[in-house]
């Protein structure tokens, strides 16, 4: 069952239109609330890339620069975030200050003259990372069948690629168009390049993309043969060993962008 799914009406549908259009979101849930507070333990809102409410409530303005804060940084982390606002002499009695994580809660000044004490749960939607696999060989169909079952989007070409979320693109053309399609690639924002072949090869094409006018550090960048050193011998092998280095890739770069 999807966060959608125990979602009131509006916010479900909001939250399908928002991964229709592959835009990151996030649902903010109190899970507790102690003193007086407007909303109560349950309550539910929808968030924009930016910490907007888009649907929901989560109480009065009390809150609201907390869970923007929060649902900032839980896209830009992909991780959930659990963020404890109280009233600043309350902070002191716990030994905490604004600002301070203990024990995976951050803490929050509430300035509300209600002085209470609001705990939200909030948990990023990030949209699939995309990966066009280009080219029909074994290792292709191989790494097309696979990769969705660790949460990949698959294209099978650079145009259906999604401008505004990160490309990963894995060439296996298998000598059907190598340079043509290594040279797209390569003249496309990416996270990363991989290309199915050995490393002899990969030599002759990047004289020939260099000779193109292919930017030099673009070419040094493509991973050559693509994938893991594992050992791989079999097309299912050299995917699963692409893919790895694919997670490997992604996870790098989600520690340091978020994405």
């Amino acid at each position: 069952m999807t966060p959608a799914e125990i979602l009131s009406t509006d916010l479900a549908e909001a939250a399908q239109a928002l991964r229709a259009r592959d835009e990151p979101f996030a649902f903010a849930t109190i899970v507790r609330t102690a003193g007086s507070t407007a909303a109560k333990p349950g309550a539910k809102a929808l968030l924009s890339a930016d910490g907007t409410i888009l649907q929901g409530w989560l109480g009065g303005g009390c809150t609201r620069g907390a869970v923007k804060r929060a649902a900032q940084q839980a896209l830009r982390d992909g991780t959930p975030q659990l963020v404890s606002v109280a009233p600043e002499d309350l902070l002191a009695e716990k030994g905490v200050s604004v600002g301070d994580e203990v024990d995976g809660t951050r803490f929050a000044r509430n300035g509300c003259p209600s002085r209470g004490t609001v705990d939200i749960f909030i948990e990023p939607c990030l949209p699939l990372p995309q990966l066009a696999v280009i080219g029909a060989s074994p290792v292709a169909q191989a790494l097309s069948s696979l990769a969705p079952e660790f949460h990949w989007l698959i294209s099978a070409s650079l145009t259906d690629a999604k401008p505004l979320q990160p490309l990963y693109v894995v060439v296996a053309t298998q000598g059907q168009g190598d340079h043509e399609a290594l040279k797209a690639a390569l003249a496309r924002p990416t996270r990363y390049v991989g290309f199915v072949g050995s490393r002899k090869k990969y030599a002759a094409l990047a004289e020939k993309l260099a000779a193109g006018g292919t930017d030099s550090t673009a070419i040094e960048g493509v991973h050559a043969p693509a994938g893991l050193d594992l050992g791989a011998v079999t097309p299912e092998e050299i995917a699963l060993s692409i893919l790895a280095q694919l997670v490997q890739v992604r996870r790098a770069a989600a520690k340091q962008t978020g994405a």
